[in-house]
């Protein structure tokens, strides 16, 4: 015989399915937070890469020391770094050269002032550690113009250092991201002592040269255009011959120019500095770098890629990070190419460089740098740079010097 069932309590499957509800509702709650915090930091480091910025602080210095003109900062692998270089800062001087480490206590670094600081001086904590060294084109003692190239955005300042006897080889030089043109003044001298006029160029949104109409980069899917304007002006004044040397972003935009420029046939070779060879793998680089779950790197690109993300991250078109990979598309590659690299880079990664050169070997040339930082080489080890350059640069028979 069976049991007679219990009745259920009136209301009882009623509760059930409510407390259902609200358990389904909460996950529906939670999975679309957790949507919305991805998608918000995603759309924040989308934003990050294409926005121009100023110079940001990245070291504090501790203590200035005038009478021994030396300057105290917290040691951080760029201020540990052998070498000259340059810091930015407030106060009695808003720049200041450095010179070689004095004093590593593994805690805090002290430097050697090359840029005079009188002894009632004072500096700002914050301060800007630099690879720049030059700050000024008239610090190189050379003959110089200021001209302006026009572009599709407007006339963007230049500086020309003419070769000391009348020259068709020309070297164009295109800084990076976040900077200006003053960071390449560091290798003016190597192609003066060459016989080669360096044109050394400002582009859209850099600060110096005019906005684009979304005041973005597109991280050298259009700026590119830029160093096309360059070669066209080098080339009006009687360039031949034009090297393309870029540094970090830079180093994208001259590859850019090199696959896609009307006058490719002027382009005798690229001399490339810590350059982007590849967008993702910076991209990644940096979302490992900065801790970002694992699912924000595809969302980032896909907002910079896709044009409805575009819309919302730039206000512009996509930006077409597959066709930038210039490792996917080395079979395009035409001109000799020098990249100078550290496996010790710190912010662009040096593995598409190295895949490129293992892609190209027939055109490119690798010289990996260790314990250097990001377009800090010169810097790091100034003869190996120009003995580097200068061999590459003669062995094509690039040098007017002769």
């Amino acid at each position: 015989m069976n049991a007679p069932r219990r009745a259920a309590r009136p209301g009882s499957s009623h509760r059930a399915s409510a407390v259902a509800r609200v358990g389904i509702s909460a996950l529906a709650l939670a999975l679309a937070a957790g949507s919305a915090a991805l998608s918000a930091v995603s759309f924040r480091m989308a934003r990050t890469v294409v926005t121009p910025a100023g110079r940001v602080p990245n070291v504090r210095i501790l203590s200035l020391d005038a009478a021994a003109q030396t300057v105290t900062l917290e040691r951080t692998d760029d201020t540990a770094l052998p070498g000259r270089y340059g810091l930015f800062t407030t106060g009695t001087a808003d720049y200041l050269r450095l010179g070689s480490v004095v004093k590593d206590d593994g805690v805090t670094v002290t430097r050697k002032l090359l840029t005079h600081v009188p002894v009632d001086g004072r500096l700002a904590a914050e301060a800007a550690f630099s690879g720049w060294y030059y700050d000024h084109p008239e610090q190189l003692h050379l003959p110089i113009r200021e001209v302006d190239v026009a572009t599709p955005v407007g006339s963007c300042p230049a500086w020309e250092f003419p070769a000391q006897t009348g020259s068709d080889v020309w070297v164009i030089q295109v800084h990076g991201r976040g900077t200006t043109r003053a960071e390449t003044l560091r290798a003016v001298p190597l192609f003066h002592r060459l016989g080669i006029t360096s044109l050394v160029i400002s582009y859209r949104n850099d600060g110096e040269a005019p906005r684009s109409a979304t005041g973005t980069y597109a991280l050298g899917a259009t700026e590119w255009q830029d160093v096309d304007a360059a070669i066209a002006y080098a080339v009006t004044h009687g360039a031949q011959h034009v090297i393309l040397m870029g540094w970090s972003m830079g180093g994208a935009m001259c590859l850019q120019a090199e696959a896609l420029s009307a006058h490719r046939d002027v382009v005798a070779a690229l001399v490339l500095e810590s350059p982007v060879v590849d967008w993702h793998t910076v991209l990644r680089y940096q979302s490992r770098v900065l801790r970002l779950p694992t699912p924000v790197l595809g969302v980032t690109e896909r907002l910079l890629g896709s044009r409805w993300g575009a819309r919302l991250v730039t206000g512009g078109e996509a930006i077409p990070l597959d066709r930038l990979d210039r490792v996917a598309h080395a079979d395009e590659l035409r001109h000799p190419v020098l990249i100078l690299h550290s496996d010790d880079d710190g912010f662009v990664p040096s593995d598409a460089s190295h895949a490129l050169a293992a892609a190209r070997p027939d055109l490119v040339t690798m010289e990996t740098f260790e314990v250097a930082r990001h377009t800090k080489l010169w810097n790091y080890d100034e003869a190996r740079f120009t003995r580097v350059i200068e061999e590459w640069i003669r062995e094509r028979g690039l040098a007017t010097d002769v």
